[in-house]
């Protein structure tokens, strides 16, 4: 597998609050003149590049196509909504090439080999007496939203997320580690824009002795050289790491519990890309092509459950940068393929200097 991408209750409000989007009505839809200001609208809103002839034309009709679809799934009786967001000029392939085009399918046996290797420990196969709602962030063992921009990185925030998370619960500090750093210096396995592999990830800091900060070694949505002076800045370290028994919901929610932990997803269709609000159970597959991290989980008022997942498309997307996916599905896969490809880093004493 390769995934190539894509006061406590005012926090908590604010976590779960929609990111800023253009509000429109079905007066915005109702004419070719409507749509071109709420077009204008939207670009001024989001500072998108001006586009001229036929880019422009084309990009104006991807508009209009998606205003339309959002439009029309809102008026379904759903438990999410839709928003006329920054992908709203995106055409669906376009936006899966560019977000979440990973294909890891085509990969899937690279990872069945790896499991075979791998001594199939799982830590948690016992943990009983689980919460019924685990929050990372109430426990600042979660960063900020980040931005992986137009570059199929996600693996790398996917493997950052999960690290910060126990390096957090081991240690004591929270600290915001580099992706820049897997990008360009863990080039075995994983392929910087081009995709990569969480545990391919883990196994990269594992064996070069640590990984060093965001500050250190800043972002920068494309692959570089490897500055290995920055590498040998070794701040956070882990022992390794392990993966959660496959298409099992309940093992993953004893991960969870326990600490973040790295999931792969199908985060390609509409439904995905222009998510604004609400617990998700929109149409998808498990075609997994997206790294995230699964940072809690909990159950609405009405009870359905949900999985809270940091993603790594900014602010401005879902809920102020996370989505809430539906849990415990009937299909053991999990919707969206979440229960597929989970994986955790381990650390079991704090040695680190930070």
């Amino acid at each position: 597998m390769s995934i190539r991408c894509f006061v406590l209750a005012a926090v908590l409000t604010l976590a779960l609050a929609p990111a800023r989007a253009i509000p429109f009505t079905e007066k915005d839809l109702a004419s070719e003149e409507s749509l071109e200001a709420l077009y204008e609208r939207w670009r001024r809103h989001y500072m998108a590049a001006p586009a001229a002839g036929v880019d422009r034309a084309r990009r104006f009709n991807a508009f209009k196509a998606n205003a339309r679809y959002i439009h029309e799934a809102n008026k379904k009786d759903r438990p999410f909504r839709l928003a006329l967001n920054k992908f709203a000029d995106m055409t669906t392939d376009e936006f899966r090439r560019t977000y979440a085009g990973s294909r890891v399918q085509h990969h899937r046996s690279l990872g069945a080999d790896r499991r075979q290797a791998e001594d199939g420990r799982f830590m948690y196969a016992d943990a009983g007496n689980l919460p019924s709602a685990v929050d990372w962030r109430q426990r600042a063992a979660v960063t900020g939203i980040k931005d992986q921009g137009q570059c199929g990185s996600c693996w790398a925030f996917s493997a950052v997320a999960a690290v910060e998370g126990i390096n957090k619960l081991r240690t004591g500090n929270l600290v915001s580690l580099s992706e820049q750093e897997l990008m360009d210096c863990d080039n075995g396995n994983n392929q910087g824009c081009n995709g990569g592999l969480m545990d391919y990830a883990f196994q990269f800091i594992k064996s070069s002795g640590g990984i060093t900060t965001e500050a250190n070694y800043p972002y920068r949505a494309q692959q570089m050289e490897c500055n290995k002076e920055k590498e040998r800045s070794h701040d956070v370290t882990i022992d390794g790491y392990e993966d959660v028994p496959a298409n099992n919901e309940d093992a993953l929610q004893k991960a969870v519990a326990n600490q973040p932990v790295s999931i792969a997803i199908e985060a390609s269709g509409q439904d995905f890309q222009f998510y604004s609000e609400g617990v998700f159970t929109g149409s998808c597959g498990t075609d997994l092509d997206h790294g995230v991290a699964a940072v809690g989980y909990g159950t609405t008022r009405d009870g359905t459950k949900y999985w809270i997942v940091k993603n790594s498309w900014g602010e401005d997307w879902g809920e102020r940068g996370y989505i809430r996916m539906q849990r415990g599905v009937s299909d053991s896969q999990g919707l969206c393929g979440i229960a597929m490809e989970a994986s955790y880093p381990t650390k079991s004493a704090p040695h680190d200097t930070i």
